[in-house]
C-alpha cells in the first residue's frame, strides 16, 4: 500500500509542499548559522568591553583601594548578574581543567578590549586567557601595572538560535498560510483536468453532451478545442450511421409493399402464405430499425420526473395490456423519487424491461431503492432465466436468445439495446443476471 496520492492535484500540492519545506529548512539553517556567528561576535565584544571596563575601574584606583573597588562592584551586583566574578591574585590564573583559549576566540576579545578608552596591559603576556566555548566559561587574567593580577571568571553560554519566543508561532502561521495558498493554487490549476475528465465521461454517456468552454490558459483552451472537435466528429459519425440505417429501412418499405401486392397474384396458396410470412417478418425488422433510429436521433429535453411514479405507471400499463398476468405484476419501493431525465425515453426503456419479463418469465416484480446518490431498480421474473453466455450478448442489436422470429415469442432483438442506450445516456447502466431461486433479473442503476 503506497502513501503517494493518486489525485493529480494532491500530488502537485504534495510536491510543492515538499519543495517549500526543503526551502524553509535550508533557509532556517542558513539563518541559524548566521545567528550563531552574530551571537558569537556580540558575545566576544561584550566580554572584551566588560572585562576592560572592570580592569579600568581597578587599574585607575589606588593600590590600597583596589580590593574595596571589587567589593563595591560585587555589592552592586554589576558584574555578578550573569555569573561574572573577579578577584585579585598575586600570580597569573591557572586551571588544569581549562585549556588555552584558541586564537580565533582570543583575538576578537582582545580587539574588543581596545574599544574602552583606557590604557591596557602593555605586553601580550600580561593577558592570560583560559577556556573556550566547549567549557562554556572563560578565565581571563590581566596584570595590573605595579600590582597584582586581576582574574575574571566569565561564563560563556552557548548561542541561543531561536531566541525569539514568537518565532515558533510565526513559523507555524507562515507554513499554514503557504499550505493553504499551495492547495488553492493546485486546485485552480488542476480544475480544467477534472472538467475535461467529466466532459469525457458525459460524452461516453451521451454524444449530445454540451461542448467544453474554450477559455482559460492557452494550453487548456487548446485541449478543450481538440476535445470539442473530437466530440463533434463522434456525433457526426453516429448520426451518419444512424441516418444511413434509417434511410435503408425507409427505402425498403416500398419494395416490400410491392412484393406483397405481387404475392397476392400467386396461385399456389401454400407458396403465397410462406412468402407473405417472410415479407411480414422483413417488414417488422424494417419497422424496428426505423424505431431504433428514431429513438437515437430524438432530442427530448431533460426535466424532473418522479421515478417511482413512472415505474408504477409502466407496470399498470403492462397489466392493462396483459390482464391474464396482472396478478403477477408487483412493485416495492418508495412512493416518490425525484429524478432529472428524459421522461419519454425512460418510460420506453422501463417498458422494454417489464415487457421482456412478462414475455419470457411470465411475471414482473419491480423493486426500487436509493442509496449513496444512486437509484437502483430491479425487474425480476420467475421464468427459466438466461444462459450465462447470453447475458451480455442480448444487448447486441437484433440478437435474441430465442432464435426464431416468431412475433408470438418475441420481437426483433432491439428492445434491450435501446434500453441500454437510454439508461447509459442518463449516466447509469443496466445489467442482466439470473436469480438464485430461478428467473432472470434486470438491474438498472441511475444517479439521482
Amino acid at each position: 500500500m503506497t502513501i503517494w496520492p493518486r489525485s493529480l492535484g494532491t500530488r502537485t500540492a504534495a510536491v510543492m509542499m515538499l519543495m517549500l519545506a526543503t526551502v524553509q529548512i535550508v533557509g532556517l539553517t542558513i539563518h541559524a548559522l548566521d545567528r550563531v556567528e552574530l551571537q558569537r561576535l556580540a558575545q566576544t565584544r561584550d566580554v572584551g568591553v566588560r572585562v576592560m571596563s572592570l580592569y579600568r575601574s581597578v587599574a585607575l584606583a589606588a593600590p590600597d583601594q583596589r580590593e574595596d573597588v571589587l567589593q563595591e562592584l560585587e555589592r552592586r551586583g554589576t558584574d555578578q548578574r550573569d555569573g561574572m566574578t573577579a578577584e585579585l591574585l598575586p600570580h597569573p590564573p591557572a586551571d588544569e581543567e581549562l585549556p588555552q583559549t584558541p586564537i580565533g576566540l582570543r583575538r576578537p576579545i582582545v580587539v574588543s578590549m581596545g574599544l574602552v578608552p583606557v590604557p591596557g596591559p602593555a605586553r601580550a603576556r600580561d593577558i592570560v586567557m583560559l577556556g573556550n566555548s566547549d567549557q562554556e566559561r572563560l578565565l581571563i587574567g590581566m596584570h595590573v601595572p605595579d600590582g597584582p593580577w586581576l582574574v575574571i571568571h566569565m561564563p560563556l553560554p552557548p548561542p541561543r538560535i531561536w531566541h525569539s519566543r514568537s518565532f515558533l508561532v510565526a513559523f507555524v502561521l507562515m507554513t499554514a498560510a503557504a499550505a493553504l495558498i499551495t492547495w488553492w493554487a493546485t486546485s485552480r490549476l488542476t480544475a480544467p483536468v477534472r472538467m475535461l475528465a467529466n466532459a469525457a465521461e458525459a460524452l461516453g454517456r451521451d454524444v449530445r453532451a454540451p461542448p467544453l468552454p474554450e477559455d482559460g490558459p492557452s494550453e487548456i483552451a487548446l485541449a478543450a478545442s481538440a476535445f470539442n472537435t473530437m466530440a463533434m466528429r463522434i456525433r457526426r459519425f453516429v448520426q451518419d450511421r444512424t441516418f444511413m440505417l434509417t434511410a435503408i429501412g425507409h427505402d425498403l418499405r416500398t419494395p416490400i409493399t410491392r412484393l406483397k401486392l405481387r404475392t397476392e397474384f400467386i396461385d399456389d396458396e401454400d407458396m403465397r402464405r410462406k412468402m407473405l410470412a417472410d415479407l411480414d417478418e422483413l417488414e417488422s425488422m424494417v419497422s424496428a430499425t426505423l424505431a431504433f433510429g428514431r429513438d437515437v436521433t430524438i432530442d427530448e429535453p431533460v426535466s424532473t420526473v418522479d421515478l417511482a411514479e413512472l415505474v408504477r405507471t409502466v407496470l399498470d400499463e403492462a397489466g392493462d395490456g396483459r390482464p391474464d398476468l396482472a396478478d403477477q405484476i408487483g412493485y416495492a419501493g418508495p412512493h416518490h423519487l425525484p429524478f432529472r431525465g428524459r421522461p419519454v425515453a425512460l418510460k420506453r426503456a422501463l417498458s422494454n424491461l417489464v415487457q421482456n419479463a412478462l414475455a419470457y418469465g411470465g411475471s414482473a416484480q419491480a423493486t426500487l431503492s436509493c442509496a449513496d446518490g444512486m437509484a437502483q431498480l430491479l425487474v425480476e421474473d420467475s421464468g427459466p432465466g438466461i444462459p450465462l453466455a447470453e447475458l451480455d450478448r442480448v444487448f447486441q442489436p437484433f440478437h435474441r436468445v430465442e432464435a426464431s422470429r416468431n412475433k408470438e415469442t418475441g420481437g426483433m432483438g432491439l428492445g434491450l439495446p435501446i434500453t441500454r442506450n437510454i439508461i447509459r445516456a442518463h449516466g447509469g447502466d443496466v445489467v442482466l443476471d439470473n436469480r438464485p431461486t430461478g428467473g432472470a433479473r434486470a438491474t438498472v442503476t441511475l444517479p439521482v
